[in-house]
């Protein structure tokens, strides 16, 4: 069928039966429990914590790790800048690593020549819906007795030699913002098989309850009944994912592969369209990976043509907007200000952000098109598509 629903019957269901429980309080989390073990049976983990959004599980993955003041996080300038506002958030120092300039994710090559004896963590994200290479990220992991964390916001059943992306870290975060593979509008989820960590990660999202834990996100009636009932154990952050959201997400968990598959068929149209191009070239799919296309995306190698033409060429043609890729983290205002709220006193004085730390991501910022594979109709993907070679046909 070349249409299909996002927002199926599945999902209204969901919400249906948390509005019939009228926002009891013991009624609460009971969505938000399905959708934590249907996360965990489909990502092959142990634990899965939900979350109000895909920032906040990776300031708590930091703070779970241990991060905080004084230690450095390696992380990638090319993404949401949400990546690097966890680290900040944890109170720690971002340190950016360059980018492969074929796959556009972050570099193993890079990543090592950024250690310190300060480095805790390493946050690597699943860019477009490809992993980077996880083996000898791994390795530089272990021989500096680092934490990996999988931000893989983009990348929804993408596959890494054989093994599912969001396994291959100690931990993994995904979200359900709109525009992502997945969605309850917002949401986020953090899955983990490390017990000590899991713990952890329920008390620091849920106000430093005593009474939750792995598998239990909300405190009993019958506790806070007791006037001596002492509830915070730590500090923490009120970061739960709402039984609304969860029941919209649970739904569409249950037909995450039709919607991540939509999303691979269109991506495949477009490097179809630019197969044979001299302006464009796609971005790398090395064998034994699987990207699942969060977006489409090509680097403009003719800098004559510039990216705003081509885009505006696309758009008369009949094409939809391209999106162009984020401005790197460290060239963004709050990073040149300094905006930190205060944080910026915290930052380890001798880590340097000034332009050209990452040349290889520096180039391709400016030069990358993002499609769009979110193609509910895959006619109308087909038509872009076509319209899309049309374009490169003008300018060749």
């Amino acid at each position: 069928m070349s249409i299909i629903e996002r927002v199926g019957k599945k999902e209204r269901q969901y919400v249906e039966e948390v509005l019939s429980m009228n926002f009891r309080s013991s009624a609460g989390y009971k969505m938000t429990k399905r959708l934590e073990e249907a996360f965990v049976e489909k990502f092959d983990s142990k634990y899965a914590i939900a979350f109000c959004n895909g920032t906040a599980t990776l300031h708590v993955a930091l703070e779970a790790a241990g991060v905080g003041m004084g230690d450095e996080v390696i992380v990638p300038p090319l993404t949401m800048s949400s990546t690097t506002f966890g680290v900040l958030h944890a109170n720690a120092t971002p340190v950016f690593a360059d980018v492969d300039p074929d796959t556009f994710v972050i570099s193993a090559d890079s990543i090592e020549k950024c250690i310190t004896h300060r480095t805790k963590a390493i946050i690597v994200v699943s860019l477009y819906g490809l992993a980077p290479d996880f083996d000898r990220i791994n390795a530089i992991a272990k021989k500096h007795n680092l934490v990996v964390i999988e931000d893989d916001a983009q990348c929804f059943l993408g596959k890494y030699k054989g093994k599912t992306v969001g396994t291959l870290g100690d931990m993994a975060s995904f979200s359900f913002q709109s525009s992502k593979h997945i969605t309850s509008g917002e949401g986020g989820m953090l899955i983990t098989t490390n017990l000590e960590y899991a713990e952890r990660i329920r008390k620091y999202s849920c106000l430093g309850y005593a009474g939750v834990s792995t598998n239990k996100g909300k405190i009993s009636k019958t506790d806070i009944q007791e006037p001596d009932y002492s509830r915070h154990v730590s500090l923490g952050w009120n970061y739960r994912m709402s039984d609304v959201c969860s029941a919209v997400a649970l739904g569409q968990l249950e037909h995450i592969e039709e919607l991540v598959e939509m999303r691979i068929k269109s991506a495949k149209l477009f490097a179809e369209a630019i197969r044979n191009s001299k302006i464009l070239i796609g971005q790398k799919e090395p064998e034994g990976y699987l990207n699942s296309y969060w977006a489409y995306t090509a680097k403009l190698v003719d800098d004559s043509i510039g990216w705003k033409r081509f885009r505006d060429k696309y758009l008369e043609l009949g094409g939809d907007g391209i999106y162009a890729a984020w401005k790197l983290t460290y060239q963004e205002p709050f990073f040149k200000n300094m905006t930190f709220l205060r944080r910026e006193e915290l930052l380890n004085k001798d880590v340097n952000y000034s332009d050209g730390i990452c040349p290889v991501a520096e180039y391709l910022q400016p030069r990358l098109l993002q499609f769009k594979t979110n193609y509910f109709d895959f006619e109308i993907a087909k038509r872009k598509a076509d319209v899309l070679a049309e374009t490169i046909k003008y300018f060749e």
